[in-house]
């Protein structure tokens, strides 16, 4: 049967999957000059799947928008970043049109990698669709089982990694290139032991704080006057300084594992 397919948003992503998909494709996007369809309703007659790819603020309204035009039965990918209660929302739309809603995380830059980005799925029906996505030439598919919202959960919480580095790396860096130190700050930086796996470094990182968290939290308070006066921003520092202390303030003996320092810490909320 010929794989006829959606795309609804038609930006980087989805001009990165084109080449590489083997189905029959008709697109559809809010900005006309990038549109191949008058309106979603056209992109979507008579297509067996749709992946959604919008901006993250249109989400939910293009899963809204679609479930009103969704042929019977037709796979709704949802590819997009947003949190799993918008996934969700998203999906009691698509469900309640008698379509099949699937959560998918894009889990890397969608170049190079193009249809080799990994993806994870979850839902009701991310087999099925982890088998659909593989067809049309997706080639790391992973179902992470549970349900919608499983995998966004997995993409979001690890996002606090990924772009809170990127974003302490900017305001360390603006800092100390403000302050004429970035060379000898790199430097130091570089001269640090090789981190460990995130298990691990997550395991010690929560050891450090519990055991020395108020005092760090008043180290920090001295960088947050340091960033200050250079005028470079301290936002990130400030975020830093309130959660070292609360977790600090517990004043808990560190248990051996990570899963037992969670475990008390979770006793109450340290946030």
């Amino acid at each position: 049967m010929e794989k006829r397919l959606a795309l609804i948003g038609y930006g980087e992503a989805a001009r990165a999957f084109v080449p590489d998909l083997t189905a029959t494709i008709a697109h559809f996007d809010l900005l006309p000059e990038r549109s191949g369809t008058v309106s979603d309703a056209a992109a979507l007659a008579g297509a067996r799947a749709a992946l959604s790819l919008v901006t993250a603020d249109q989400a939910l309204a293009a899963a809204q928008s679609a479930a009103r035009h969704l042929p019977a039965d037709m796979m709704f990918f949802d590819m997009n970043s947003v949190a799993p209660a918008t996934k969700r929302a998203a999906a009691h739309a698509i469900d309640e049109a008698g379509g099949r809603y699937v959560d998918v995380a894009v889990m890397a830059p969608v170049l190079p990698a193009r249809t080799a980005v990994p993806l994870l799925l979850s839902g009701p029906h991310a087999a099925a669709g982890a088998d659909f996505l593989k067809a049309i030439g997706f080639k790391a598919v992973r179902v992470v089982g549970g349900e919608v919202g499983r995998a966004s959960s997995i993409k979001m919480i690890r996002s606090v990694m990924v772009k809170g580095i990127e974003a302490l790396s900017a305001e360390c860096v603006f800092a100390a290139d403000a302050a004429g130190v970035l060379d000898e700050v790199l430097a130091s930086l570089d001269a640090s032991p090789a981190p460990a796996g995130w298990a691990v470094r997550a395991d010690y990182n929560l050891e450090r704080m519990i055991e020395h968290g108020l005092r760090r939290a008043a180290e920090m308070e001295e960088v947050v006057k340091t960033l200050d006066a250079l005028g470079t921003g301290a936002a990130m520092t400030r975020g830093t300084v309130l959660r070292q202390r609360a977790i600090g303030a517990r004043a808990l003996a560190a248990p051996d594992t990570l899963a037992a320092k969670l475990t008390i810490l979770k006793q109450a909320d340290p946030a």
